[in-house]
């Protein structure tokens, strides 16, 4: 089941974007775009949820909805 994880995005005076989440504990990348942060954040979390316990839940982490809404960026 896909859930839905929120995170914190943010540019820095260096030029790049850092990705921080106060739902997962450890979650701090940082990438050159938008997009490749996303990227990295993704993989991430992916790790980070595969290295906690296989008995906690991912109750924390709501569920996928049939629908919502998604900021799509677009570059120029």
């Amino acid at each position: 089941m896909e859930r839905l994880l929120n995170i914190h995005i943010e540019k820095l005076p260096e030029g790049v974007y850092l990705a921080t989440s106060d739902e997962l504990q450890g979650l701090v990348v940082q990438g050159r775009t938008v997009s490749e942060t996303l990227e990295i954040a993704r993989d991430v979390a992916r790790k980070l949820l595969e290295a906690q316990s296989q008995d906690q839940q991912l109750d924390y982490l709501q569920p996928i909805a049939e629908q919502f809404n998604y900021p799509l960026v677009l570059g120029q």
